[in-house]
């Protein structure tokens, strides 16, 4: 009697669980990915009818070598397998002093220094380090502000106009106080380009 009891109540307990985990809860899914298709579709973004990226995963603004196009603002390097991969969303899990990491960072800033005509100590760290994901889409509006100048001269616009585009796209901190204000680097390159 009491091993037909414990029987009954695990075939009861399955049926309740495969009934929420198996039907209820995919069934919500799918309605709120009804309600909003965008974010159901990976918040793509299209310009001129072609989807030309995703405002949730960063990309990189560079040519076939990988040298960064003075044009177009720059995103936070990607520790995301080749950069930007998806599939192989991670960091690096370097630690703070991983001879890897330094000298990455050391590359980086040598980069930047000569693409912007910066010195080292007005490189934003976001800059020079890559998120946990590897996939952020966004930067500093320090390092932002950092690039104006080289891509206003590489576009032949004033200065201002870039740093409006700029401050117009400026997202304040996650919930108002955390972390700092960042710019999506798809949407200011999308803006880049929208201006004639």
């Amino acid at each position: 009697m009491k091993l037909s009891r414990q029987a009954w109540v695990s075939i009861r307990a399955m049926l309740v669980i495969t009934v929420v985990c198996g039907i209820l809860y995919p069934a919500a899914i799918w309605v709120i990915g009804l309600a909003m298709p965008g974010q159901s579709n990976g918040s793509l973004v299209s310009q001129n009818g072609k989807v030309v990226g995703s405002s949730l995963i960063g990309q990189s603004f560079t040519d076939k070598k990988g040298n960064a196009l003075p044009q177009w603002f720059q995103s936070r390097p990607s520790a995301a397998g080749a950069g930007y991969d998806g599939a192989a969303s991670g960091g690096s899990n370097y630690g703070p002093e991983n001879e890897d990491l330094i000298k990455a960072i050391e590359d980086r800033q040598a980069a930047i220094e000569k693409l912007d005509g910066v010195t080292r100590d007005q490189i934003p760290a976001d800059a020079v380090t890559a998120s946990g994901s590897g996939l952020d889409p966004a930067i500093s509006e320090a390092y932002a502000l950092l690039q104006v100048p080289r891509v206003a001269q590489a576009r032949g616009l004033p200065d201002g106009t870039v740093r409006t585009l700029v401050e117009q796209r400026l997202q304040g901190r996650p919930l108002g106080y955390l972390g700092e204000p960042t710019v999506n680097v798809l949407e200011l390159n999308l803006a880049l380009a929208a201006l004639k």
